[in-house]
Order: structure tokens, then C-alpha cells, then sequence
């Protein structure tokens, strides 16, 4: 179960609710992952709904690795999410607005 105190956002993967978390590190990988601009263009990109599926990919595999997660983006080819892409969208969304909020300022 995730801890949304600690920033933590669960994703279910082939059945299996996985923890997710934007550590420093976790941040670090997806800053040079991102093909273009920095978090605070990932963020705009986010808050206008012009968000594109690589930044939903590149979000939820720098939050499972911040989880824990050993894996690469190519693992999540064949996974199953629940709630498909547009759960994949929203756990990533929360993530970042976890990540950048003082706990209690957020309200999901």
C-alpha cells in the first residue's frame, strides 16, 4: 500500500499494486530521460493537458524505480495496468503533485 505522507503513489501491474515514489534520484533519471525541456515543462505540460504518452511512461518508470522497482521501459510493454492508460496518466499526475507538495496540501 502506498503512503501518500511519503509521497508514494500505488499502480497495479498484472495484478500486483506497486508502490511508486519521485526520490531525488528517481527525479535526476527522469530529467535526462525527458526528451525535451525540464520538470517545470513536464509540470506546464501536465497542468494544460498537452501531456504526451512518453511523459506518462517516463513518469511512472522513474516512480517505480523511486519505488524500488529494478526494471526499464521496455519491461512495461507486455504489463497490464489497471485502469489501462488513463490510470497509468493519473497515478502519474499524482506523483508529480506528491512529489512537489507539502504533505496535507494534497487532497486525493
Amino acid at each position: 500500500m502506498a503512503n501518500p505522507w511519503a509521497g508514494e503513489v500505488s499502480l497495479t501491474l498484472d495484478g500486483v499494486p506497486t508502490r511508486m515514489k519521485l526520490t531525488l534520484g528517481a527525479l535526476a533519471e527522469l530529467e535526462t530521460e525527458l526528451q525535451s525541456g525540464t520538470l517545470v515543462d513536464l509540470i506546464t505540460r501536465f497542468e494544460t493537458n498537452a501531456i504526451s504518452t512518453r511523459d506518462v511512461l517516463a513518469l511512472v518508470v522513474a516512480g517505480l524505480r523511486g519505488g524500488g522497482w529494478n526494471g526499464h521501459a521496455k519491461d512495461l510493454l507486455t504489463v497490464e495496468i489497471a485502469g489501462g492508460p488513463v490510470e497509468a496518466a493519473k497515478a502519474a499526475a499524482l506523483l508529480l503533485t506528491r512529489a512537489f507538495t507539502v504533505p496535507g496540501g494534497d487532497r486525493s
